[in-house]
């Protein structure tokens, strides 16, 4: 593994003798806080769960106006209450297939306000055609107005204006109506063609909503499953997960020491070169020196010789000063051998390969973490597949096999509904053009009125004889007259269509659609017993009572189904997910495992007593009698005494002793060459490697000292703590993967209980139904038979005013004009018989 390459640290030198002063107490310190030190990974955090993207549901555009009318209308026809109990006792007496006459009197106690709308409509079916048919023969009989005469009186023009534009208005009035019988009956046809599209994207935001619940379902599941597999994972993966916690805590401790070491070991080497350095230099030094000895001692006899002759002028006086040239030429090594030795000790102890032997205890600790927690995994991994059993089982207590068939049932009634669609859009068809003949009838009755109040005036003269009046004001009057008659034909037939779509739209609204869109009817459904598969909980499988009104009101809110099922009443999300039963078995399976881990050593005691020899031997030596020898040697200067022995020559007489000594003199200065130019750099690289040999020695004196003090201290660390860092390293570990389960918890908890299976769709629908079949249709209808009612309702007034209206624009057959205060009858004559 390389411990001493891989662990981070300060410099050598610093952060070996700080940890060889503070590591005991920075150790206890470490193992006090390692429990609080989080080496947990963090757990990646599940999504939230997806949410389908629905279709947009259409909005209610209303009618306008008309449908406040409309009920305000119906309202103060029926303003009873909701009839829960007669809708019960008519339900009851339909089973047993008699209706008792209580019963029928409370219906039509209740229906009272329909039964005089339909009374006053029968009777307006019934006298509007009677009433037409005598004012025809009245007219025919000339009276009624039926008479073409027209007494002409002061106030005549301004009982016109009133006629005509009581006239007008009504006719706006009725044209008021006829516009909105138009406007309803295009109205309902663009509902009827948009409510299969309203019906298809209902049911699909529907399908939609049931498989985004079983993915749902199925995703927090497979969270489950994920986060038991994750755990069982790392419980396989123990040995170098936690065994690689524990090579961490050690290696704090370890990592300085053997650092330490690495840098003793290559400065022992280094110490060991250096003296093997010395050694070979010193013995190429002696060589010379001995060799320049040898010469200077030849010299030296020669020039004892020469001076010791008799003819020798002066000689005596130079014999004392000349016959001690030499000097010492030998090495006084004797502080080296003990340092030799103990560095030759080190090295064959290897520092290297107790370094080794240390890492290799340290690699082997995640095999021993997992040879040790072998059958402890076992046990965890039994417990963990009950984790995951637990989650399956909460989660097959959602009712999906009751939303399944639910979802079933909702694709056979939209596969039953659309079957119909064709017919529906030719029934559609149909009354679409029945309803457009009946708006062209109102229409034709408010085209001959109007175009009677347009002619009319336009013809009109003052002061004119009735009986002249012009072509285009008689034509107003018949048009007038021809609105009459459209509206005696057209009324009664128009009021039968009025009073079916009344009593059917009317009472469709004030006990479906009304109570619908209050929830009283929901209500209602859900407490009357009427339909056996409510309530809700038995229904779906829980045993909950869920009302469908909270169940509708929650799913307006889009609440997800944990709150709109009341789903906390019949499973305790606490309970189910608590997983504590489980991890504390887990907790306790490790606190009693023990993991038995042998004290790493260091340093055997021969290792150690060696250590502290090379510290003792580096801390005694010195290279000062060796450095005092070569600067001895440094100082040899035979140039001095050849000088003398030129001196000497030049009074000598005796040119062979003279030849002679100058041959000793010249002889001299070579040797003095060859010392400068060979001794003295031997002498100089020797003073470098004697330097740099004191200078690393030195050094491992320091290194020695805190390689000995730290790793007594680490040693002492480990002997006592190693246990106690495995335990706390291993309860570190399972509180860890314990903790995946309690974020997951947590995080099933949340996505059950705020994002699974928002059932806005649900509430969707119902109201799409009620959109459909209230807003689309009922109203619609009712919009048209309600703006029928008003335009015939009004025909009555037309009817008296047109026929009024009439009699001042069409041409009469008998004047009667009024000229100042003269009024002047024409009287026929009389015809005298023939004689």
């Amino acid at each position: 593994m390389g411990l001493c390459a891989n662990m981070r640290g300060c410099s050598q030198w610093s952060c070996t003798g700080l940890f060889s002063v503070g590591l005991l107490v920075f150790g206890f310190s470490m193992v006090q806080s390692v429990s609080s030190d989080s080496t947990c990974p963090a757990a990646e955090v599940p999504q939230n769960l997806n949410q389908p993207q629905y279709h947009d549901t259409a909005k209610d555009d209303g009618m306008g106006f008309i449908t406040n009318l409309v009920q305000s209308f119906l309202h103060t026809v029926q303003p009873n209450p909701f009839p829960e109990d007669l809708i019960l006792e008519v339900v009851e007496d339909f089973k047993e297939q008699q209706f008792n006459e209580e019963t029928i009197q409370k219906i039509l106690v209740f229906q009272a306000g329909f039964l005089v709308c339909m009374i006053i409509g029968i009777l307006y079916i019934v006298l509007m055609p009677i009433v037409g048919l005598f004012l025809a023969c009245c007219r025919c009989c000339g009276n009624c107005g039926g008479k073409m005469y027209q007494k002409q009186t002061s106030s005549i023009n301004c009982h016109r204006r009133i006629l005509y534009w009581g006239a007008f208005i009504i006719t706006a009035i009725i044209s008021a109506g006829n516009i909105c019988m138009f406007k309803s009956n295009d109205v309902l046809r663009t509902r009827v063609d948009k409510s299969p599209e309203e019906l298809n994207n209902t049911v699909e935001n529907l399908q939609m909503f049931f498989t985004s619940l079983h993915e749902q379902v199925n995703n927090v599941v497979d969270e489950g499953y994920k986060t038991v597999n994750g755990v069982t994972s790392n419980f396989d993966d123990i040995g170098p997960q936690l065994g690689a916690e524990i090579q961490d805590e050690f290696g704090l401790t370890l990592g300085p020491v053997l650092r330490s070491v690495h840098v003793l070991d290559q400065e022992t080497a280094k110490t060991d070169a250096q003296l093997d350095l010395l050694r070979s230099s010193v013995v190429r030094l002696q060589s010379s020196l001995n060799l320049l000895q040898a010469n200077v001692t030849a010299v030296q006899n020669r020039v004892n010789v020469t001076l010791s002759k008799s003819t020798c002028i002066g000689c005596d006086t130079l014999i004392p000063q000349l016959q001690t040239p030499t000097f010492d030429t030998s090495f006084s090594m004797d502080s080296l051998d003990d340092i030799q030795t103990t560095v030759d000790e080190i090295i064959k102890v290897n520092l290297s390969s107790q370094i080794k032997k240390v890492e290799d205890q340290y690699d082997k600790i995640s095999e021993t973490v997992a040879s040790e927690t072998t059958s402890v995994v076992q046990s965890s991994k039994s417990f963990l597949d009950d984790i995951k059993r637990q989650i399956y089982l909460m989660m097959n207590e959602i009712p999906l096999s009751a939303l399944t068939n639910a979802s079933q049932t909702v694709e056979e009634v939209y596969n039953e509904i659309y079957k119909y669609v064709p017919e529906v859009d030719k029934v559609d068809d149909i009354r679409w053009g029945l309803c457009l003949l009946l708006c062209l009838g109102v229409l034709l009755v408010v085209l001959c009125n109007l175009l009677g109040l347009l002619l009319g005036p336009l013809g009109q003269k003052s002061k004119v004889d009735p009986k002249r009046r012009s072509c285009i004001s008689n034509c107003g009057g018949i048009f007038l007259m021809m609105g009459t008659g459209f509206s005696f034909i057209f009324c009664w037939l128009l009021m039968i269509v009025v009073l079916l779509l009344f009593l059917l739209g009317g009472n469709v609204y004030t006990l479906v659609c009304h109570p619908w869109s209050t929830g009283r009817l929901l209500q209602f459904i859900e407490t009357s017993g009427l339909l056996p598969e409510l309530p809700i909980g038995p229904a779906s499988g829980l045993n909950i009572n869920v009302s469908l009104s909270e169940l509708y009101s929650d799913c307006q809110e889009n609440q997800p189904l944990w709150t709109a099922l009341h789903m906390d009443e019949v499973i305790n999300l606490d309970e189910r997910l608590n997983v504590s039963q489980y991890t504390d078995q887990i907790q306790n399976l490790f606190n009693s495992t023990d993991i038995n881990l042998s004290t790493i050593t260091i340093f055997n005691p021969y290792v150690r007593n060696e250590l502290r020899r090379l510290a003792d031997i580096s801390k005694d030596f010195d290279s000062t009698h060796i450095m005092q020898q070569m600067n001895d040697m440094s100082n040899i200067n035979l140039t001095p005494t050849a000088d003398k022995l030129d001196a000497l020559a030049g009074v000598q007489v005796d040119p062979e002793i003279k030849s002679e000594l100058e041959n000793e003199a010249r002889d001299l200065r070579q040797i003095q060459s060859n010392i400068d130019t060979y001794i003295t750099p031997q002498l100089e690289d020797l003073k470098s490697i004697i330097k740099e040999l004191q200078t690393t020695v030195g050094k491992v004196e320091g290194i020695v000292g805190d390689v000995l003090s730290s790793e007594e201290a680490a040693q002492d660390f480990l002997t006592t703590n190693t246990t106690l860092i495995v335990e706390i390293e291993s309860k570190k570990f399972v509180d860890c993967q314990l903790g995946y389960f309690t974020l997951y918890a947590d995080w099933a908890k949340l996505s059950l209980t705020e994002q699974l299976g928002r059932c806005g769709p649900v509430a969707g629908a119902v109201n799409s139904a009620e959109l459909i079949a209230c807003s689309y249709v009922v109203e619609s209808v009712n919009a048209f038979w309600f703006s029928l009612g008003w335009c015939i309702m009004f025909f009555i007034p037309s009817i008296i005013f047109s026929i009024k209206l009439a009699k001042h624009y069409r041409k009469m057959k008998n004047s009667d004009v009024y000229d100042d205060l003269i009024i002047m009858n024409h009287f026929p004559r009389a015809q005298l018989k023939a004689s």
